[in-house]
């Protein structure tokens, strides 16, 4: 048996050498649609199938209420719910480390002492804090990450017990965590620091839902199960606090990390195993044709003797060594495409830094590889191996299985076409829908700013007092900055900062009950920031120096805010309020202008209520002001020369910092980047997906297009002595020409009608990734079928033009 194996090896090594032609053709279809799937195995493998890095990461859930929980509402789950073995609370933080060369904003989370030994993971040095170490006035030990480690303390072993500090306060280090541990609330926060989280001062607060809660399920215990019971808790909870318990859900920490990505990520594997199909249906029927060339080969070797079953296996043989070939040059490929969609779905694709191409994705390239060799080589091995002696050693006769392996072809043919169309559809309709996004007017003109948030919390320019001249003063500076044509700032800059949304109430309506007051995204901006950011508007005046503390409290509402409430009349001169005072009674602002609704969150959402109110007045304006404009992000325009659409806004970055330390030395620059970048940002995720697919349908084409034109060109060479004697006895090449193109172009139109019935099919299932257009949409449909029609017409009709170019007499001659 090994003798017979490695002879066929040798021979079959021998045999592709001989027909370089057909083997590197063979080799570059093979290694497109290996490669291709291994390169997108290699993401769902590193993003949907590798478990998250925790103990028993199956049981690891999170409990939500509308994205977050008050720490009330946590601490009554810790206390009543039975299902879960541990239960713990994280909050953002993005504290400023200062008192170093260099300040900064870090990234960071504050956890209750549930979360470490929940998720199993130790640090590397030090410990972390243990349940007396979280409560108020004992919280300030930190857990650092490995990276902050390395950058920071330049990997310094006796790091521990060193004091940082944190938004001025000292905090001392206890541990080092893990080379890559990166627990985050979700995948997109880069959390470096981790402290405790003290609840006891807020144990009543059911108002502040800012916890992000995460639970371990006891064995046995269902996601169901527990559901249960923290829906009856909740539902028990809002009886005696009406509004502050809505929708609770219990989900698997996996899905909470990567479910918004799974479905986009799996239609993706989809489309490249539809590569592969087309590479193998293109090899088959080229193996087809090499084995039509090899019939007096394979018939002198039954001559001889040799069985089929010897003679299937020897074709076999040659047909998985042509896969291996293809395979090690898939793999070769797939190394290149892993390293750049690691990069270029960093930003955009959960758990990315976890793509890469391991032992288990090698192993699976090597299964495909073995199933593809036998899956392309088994229909044309045993229509070879099946020959009639007498026919085959006849030179010039044709064998008898021509007419079946003439429908074997139009059968692949006719398969790579309608899968082709199949994901050429798939591309078309994310292309229609990127385009949709890309068409959106944001409501702002993002080109030539450049925003970046500079906090002060922890420093000397934090105090109550100076904040506003801290910032006053450093806009003073920016806009004398030669190139600046306006500079304002925001809490929270569009798409790329958090949403804070607060209730309110419309003066003359009735007071809603807790639970049914509308809420608006809030923010506090200074003057000049809808100028800077070419915010127009509708009515009214923007905020201006003049709002300050000595004169009457003002806001400014967006259109929708002001159509939904105040719907044919003018909304200037109505009041709002937003909180109360230390009395209870409402703090009344007056709307003085309405701007244009903008994009601030997601992209694609819904218009919603905005309010902006003024830097220098909202410590009068809100219950609980305090912290609420300790940082704040910049809006810097540069004024651009005439016929310039380009000014490169980031070029005042050195100057900025530089006033930013003339001011306060302590104060750091953060999330540097311009507007276009955040936009551009806002749909990465899409484009993401455009690109792979967009790119594998391009493939999936080129291999069609390809596939057609070499089953045409075949089949017009066997028939060259038959269209020599037509047209020896007189039919007209143009008439032979149609009937050519025609015979081909009903095998398109065949592949082209089940390709539709399935494009239809999979386009359901990409409903939720489309914008803006329909997943039945017409015109993408019709330019596909138009666009691969016009690719068939053209494989079709080159060969079929050069048969009619033949020379009748040496037609007759030939064959």
């Amino acid at each position: 048996m090994l003798d017979n194996l490695l002879q066929d090896l040798r021979y079959g090594a021998r045999s592709l050498a001989r027909t370089p032609g057909f083997t590197i053709a063979a080799i570059i279809a093979l290694a497109l649609g290996i490669g291709a799937n291994s390169a997108i195995l290699s993401v769902v493998d590193g993003v949907l199938l590798r478990p998250l890095p925790y103990a028993h990461p199956e049981r690891l859930v999170t409990i939500l209420d509308k994205g977050s929980v008050a720490p009330a509402a946590f601490l009554d789950f810790q206390k009543q719910a039975h299902s879960f073995g541990h239960m713990g609370a994280a909050e953002y933080w993005t504290p400023a480390i200062t008192g170093v060369a260099e300040p900064e904003k870090l990234y960071a989370l504050r956890l209750t002492n549930d979360i470490f030994p929940m998720l199993g993971v130790r640090p590397t040095l030090g410990r972390v804090w243990t349940a007396d170490e979280d409560r108020t006035g004992r919280e300030h030990e930190v857990v650092i990450a490995h990276g902050l480690w390395v950058r920071r303390f330049a990997s310094d072993s006796a790091v521990l017990g060193k004091s940082v500090i944190l938004d001025g306060n000292a905090y001392t280090i206890v541990g080092v965590m893990p080379r890559g541990f990166g627990f985050a609330p979700f995948w997109a926060t880069r959390a470096e620091i981790w402290a405790p989280l003290a609840l006891d001062a807020r144990a009543g607060d059911r108002d502040g839902s800012s916890l992000r809660v995460f639970a371990a399920l006891k064995p046995g215990v269902s996601i169901e199960s527990a559901q249960s019971e923290v829906t009856a808790i909740a539902s028990h909870l809002e009886q005696i606090f009406p509004g502050t318990n809505g929708d609770v859900r219990v989900t698997d920490l996996t899905t909470q990390v990567v479910g918004k990505v799974r479905t986009p990520l799996l239609l993706i594997l989809g489309a490249v195993a539809f590569v592969l199909l087309i590479a193998c249906a293109n090899v088959a029927h080229m193996l087809l044709a090499r084995a039509a060339r090899r019939q007096r080969e394979i018939a002198v070797r039954a001559a001889l003797g040799a069985s089929r079953a010897r003679m299937v296996a020897q074709l076999l043989t040659e047909s998985v060594l042509l896969a291996t070939l293809g395979g090690a040059a898939g793999l070769m490929l797939a190394q290149v495409g892993v390293r750049v969609l690691a990069a270029q779905g960093a930003s955009s694709i959960p758990r990315a830094a976890t793509i890469t191409l391991d032992a288990r994705v090698v192993l699976a390239t090597a299964l495909i590889t073995l199933i593809t060799g036998v899956a392309f080589g088994l229909v044309p091995a045993l229509r070879a191996s099946k020959t009639d002696l007498t026919s085959s050693l006849k030179e010039g006769e044709r064998g008898s299985t021509e007419g079946r392996k003439n429908r074997t072809r139009s059968v692949l043919i006719a398969s790579e076409f309608a899968l082709a169309l199949m994901l050429l559809v798939g591309a078309g309709l994310l292309i229609r829908s990127f385009a949709a996004m890309q068409s959106l007017n944001p409501g702002y003109d993002p080109a030539n700013v450049l925003t970046m948030v500079v906090p002060v919390t922890g420093t000397s320019s934090s105090a109550d007092g100076r904040r506003a001249a801290f910032y006053d003063g450093l806009l003073a500076q920016i806009r004398a900055m030669p190139g600046v044509q306006s500079a304002s700032a925001i809490n929270h800059i569009p798409i790329g900062g958090d949403n804070w949304r607060l209730p309110f109430r419309v003066d003359g309506r009735p007071e809603p009950l807790p639970h049914d007051a509308p809420h608006a995204a809030y923010e506090v901006v200074m003057p000049g920031y809808f100028s800077t950011m070419r915010i127009p508007m509708s009515a009214g005046r923007d905020v201006n120096a003049t709002d300050n503390l000595a004169s009457p409290p003002v806001v400014v509402v967006n259109e929708f805010l002001a159509t939904k409430y105040w719907a044919g009349e003018s909304p200037l001169g109505k009041r709002i309020s937003l909180g109360n005072d230390s009395s209870g009674a409402p703090i009344w602002v007056t709307v003085v202008g309405v701007v244009h609704s903008t994009i601030h969150s997601d992209w694609t959402a819904p218009p919603d209520e905005e309010v902006f109110l003024p830097f220098a007045q909202q410590k009068n304006l809100l219950s609980n002001p305090a912290g609420h404009y300790s940082y704040m992000s910049l809006a810097i325009r540069a004024a651009c020369p005439a016929r310039s659409t380009n000014c490169d806004a980031a070029r005042f970055t050195p100057a900025v910092r530089a006033a930013v330390r003339s001011l306060d030395p302590n104060v750091p620059l953060a999330e540097v980047q311009t507007m276009s970048s955040l936009v551009e940002g806002a749909t990465a995720r899409e484009r993401f997906y455009l690109t792979l697919l967009a790119a594998f349908a391009a493939v999936a084409v080129a291999l069609a297009a390809v596939g057609i034109y070499g089953v045409m060109s075949y089949a017009v060479s066997r028939r060259t002595h038959e269209l020599g004697l037509r047209m020896a006895l007189g039919a007209k090449p143009s008439l032979l020409l149609v009937n050519v193109v025609r015979d081909g172009m009903t095998v398109a139109a065949i592949g082209g009608a089940v390709g539709i019935v399935g494009a239809l099919a999979i386009s359901r299932l990409m409903a939720t990734l489309l914008y803006g257009v329909k997943a039945t949409d017409p015109l993408t449909f019709i330019a596909v079928a138009v666009t691969l029609g016009v690719v068939a017409l053209v494989a079709c009709y080159i060969p079929a033009r050069r048969a009619t170019k033949i020379d009748p007499l040496e037609a007759l001659r030939a064959d």
